[in-house]
């Protein structure tokens, strides 16, 4: 479709809108964590790094974020593992209830999280009698980060078709064999940027953590929400939102370009 000019500007001028409120605001965090003012003054009468030094030398600062990189983590071997299975067998296979399945893997993401984390709660610590912890985070993380990979698998292997697949059985080769040298390799960066996906989802997640993750477990956007109205601890607050947002930032910045890469692969495939 060829837009008109005026077209063109509405919608130049209607996505800056859009990037500058959602975008203000975190810039607004980034700056104040150098703000030498710990009140937050503005505009900042000056800028320091002793908010970053204090915020590492933070022991619960670090010990939250070594537990969130730890949950991200194998929330996102879990995810990897059960939603390429997931994908794979429902793309591949027919069977009655197939978009059912799928709609039910799908919908975890779907939901509020207040209501996925209040149903995994008592699933959790009424029909299984577990107490909460570092186990149940990650199973509570791994229900949304499968979302990722799932859909992920799927559209890859919906884009690329079973020919090579069938061509290889047809050429002797079993299904272990099949998979290891042709569908894992069409698949892997689906598969990367998937995990990158899902990481980001689980390292900032917060409702559901606070559902799940019992009094002995805080990951880093607990001990944010935590320590946000403690006046001494703000000015390191700031600085530990500053780099969540960074940190988050990063995995979904390597999943667009290895996105964007591989449709462009795709694209010029005869």
């Amino acid at each position: 479709m060829i837009a008109s000019r005026g077209l063109r500007t509405v919608l130049r001028v209607t996505t800056a809108i859009v990037l500058v409120v959602v975008y203000t605001p975190l810039a607004m965090v980034v700056i104040n964590s150098f703000n030498v003012d710990r009140t937050f003054s503005w505009p900042p009468s000056g800028f320091t790094l002793h908010w970053w030094k204090l915020a590492a030398q933070s022991h619960g600062a670090r010990h939250a974020l070594l537990v969130s990189i730890e949950v991200a983590l194998l929330a996102t071997a879990i995810a990897l593992v059960l939603g390429t299975l997931a994908g794979m067998g429902l793309r591949r296979t027919r069977f009655f209830g197939r978009h059912t399945i799928s709609l039910l893997i799908i919908l975890p993401i779907a939901l509020p999280g207040i209501v996925t984390g209040i149903a995994l709660n008592n699933a959790f610590r009424t029909m299984l009698g577990l107490d909460l912890g570092f186990f149940t985070v990650v199973v509570a993380h791994a229900t949304f980060c499968i979302v990722t990979v799932f859909n992920n698998v799927q559209a890859r292997l919906q884009r690329l078709g079973p020919s090579l697949e069938q061509a290889s059985a047809d050429l002797g080769a079993g299904p272990f064999r099949t998979f290891v040298q042709i569908t894992f390799p069409m698949m892997r960066s689906a598969l990367l940027a998937g995990a990158l996906l899902a990481f980001g989802l689980s390292f900032d997640e917060i409702v559901v953590t606070t559902f799940t993750a019992g009094p002995q477990v805080q990951t880093l956007p607990l001990w944010i929400f935590q320590n946000l109205f403690r006046p001494n601890q703000a000015p390191i607050v700031n600085v530990v939102a500053a780099v969540l947002v960074l940190v988050s930032a990063v995995p979904i910045y390597l999943a667009q370009r290895l996105s964007g890469d591989t449709v462009s692969s795709a694209s010029a495939t005869p």
